[in-house]
């Protein structure tokens, strides 16, 4: 289950890693493409419906859903 963009902001800081997938997520999607980065923004509710978040090396928001936190210990991998 997805967190609410307050559960996200709560839990992690503008900078934590991530990968995002800004079109599908893979298991929907063997293709999808997959970005490994951090975020760029708290996240926010877009258009009082969806959870997002803004990450480097992306131009537009991705929802929530399709955004992992890495974690701590693989997040020097990137």
């Amino acid at each position: 289950m997805a967190l609410t963009a307050e559960q996200w902001n709560a839990e992690y800081p503008v900078g934590t890693p991530v990968i995002a997938y800004p079109g599908c997520r893979p298991e929907d999607d063997p293709t999808a493409e997959a970005i490994p980065s951090k975020t760029r923004s708290k996240a926010s509710v877009l258009g009082g419906h969806t959870d997002v978040v803004w990450v480097d090396g992306h131009s537009a928001c991705i929802a929530l859903t399709h955004v992992d936190p890495v974690p701590a210990d693989r997040a020097t991998e990137q």
